[in-house]
């Protein structure tokens, strides 16, 4: 699923933010909490097809409530995007430490 994130290091903060969700018990902490192996994928598209790439990073995810850690990643999002600066997200911050990454570029072939 799309998500907003930040990276600090070897670490991705991603929140759950205020947009419209059918309930607040959502699957993907679920699965985070019962299986925390995640892959993140960034993509980059254009229409010029040899300037395509993308980023996988895995990791070990967590989901964190509140605390310092929450309030970092929080404060992450905030920074990059202006949307969080009006209305800064409330919910849990899953927590992805990357273990690992594979790189592909179109220009590499």
């Amino acid at each position: 699923m799309p998500v907003a994130f930040a990276v600090d290091g070897e670490t991705v903060y991603t929140a759950v933010d205020h947009k419209p969700k059918r309930t607040t018990a959502l699957k993907r902490l679920a699965n985070i909490r019962a299986r925390p192996e995640v892959s993140l994928l960034v993509d980059h598209y254009e229409d010029d097809w040899d300037r395509l790439w993308w980023v996988r990073l895995d990791g070990r995810a967590r989901v964190v409530d509140d605390g310092p850690e929450h309030d970092r990643g929080v404060e992450l999002l905030v920074q990059k995007y202006a949307q969080y600066r009006a209305r800064r997200p409330a919910g849990p911050v899953i927590v992805i430490e990357i273990t690992g990454r594979r790189t592909w570029d179109a220009s590499a072939g």
